[in-house]
């Protein structure tokens, strides 16, 4: 079993299940920011779930199509730009994380998340950084919400070509920069973002 599967394990001693939660879009300047999380009982022995941006395009498709049908339970919750423009992108995405908590926590249920402190009470939940490279719960989370808003990006450039999200996904490419400074912004986009193509690559 691959180290991910180990350090779920090593919590699931203690706890009935362990759910992974990770986001994926915080640092993009159009399209929502996409919280997934995983929940497990007992760690399946599927080495090829890694942390999302580790493996390749269609390999995250099997993947996430494998957790999908797995039996396992699993959330997405989408946190779109009036609310991250309204809260900021952290605030936001922590809300979204404590929902996807909550409505996953069955009995002793320990929380791992990438990096993002949640301030919950219960489920008690571990802020980890890296934690996509270390949990198997985390990784398949973010291999879920990676597939998820590349495919809702993908469908809302062909509404909004211009700016071509189905190659930029909302990050702040150069070719993208560029599309905002010609044509200027959509409602899609976030307007506490600078949106100049001057801004410097994340």
């Amino acid at each position: 079993m691959s180290e991910l599967g180990w350090r779920d394990r090593q919590l699931l001693r203690g706890a009935s299940r362990i759910v992974g939660i990770d986001e994926v879009g915080r640092g993009c300047l159009a399209g929502p920011v996409v919280v997934a999380g995983f929940a497990l009982e007992r760690v399946p022995r599927r080495p090829e779930v890694q942390d999302s941006k580790a493996i390749s395009r269609r390999q995250r498709e099997r993947v996430a199509s494998w957790a999908r049908s797995s039996g396992c339970q699993w959330a997405v919750v989408e946190v779109w730009v009036d609310l991250v423009d309204r809260l900021n992108i952290l605030e936001a995405t922590r809300r979204a994380m404590r929902a996807v908590a909550r409505s996953l926590a069955v009995g002793e249920t320990v929380v791992v998340v990438d990096g993002v402190e949640l301030g919950l009470e219960r489920p008690r939940a571990l802020a980890l950084p890296r934690a996509d490279t270390c949990y198997f719960s985390v990784a398949a989370a973010s291999i879920l919400a990676k597939v998820h808003r590349d495919r809702l990006m993908t469908e809302l450039a062909e509404r909004y070509p211009r700016w071509e999200w189905q190659r930029n996904v909302g990050y702040p490419t150069l070719d993208h920069r560029r599309a905002v400074a010609e044509h200027g912004v959509t409602f899609l986009h976030r307007r506490t973002f600078r949106c100049s193509p001057a801004t410097p690559l994340r």
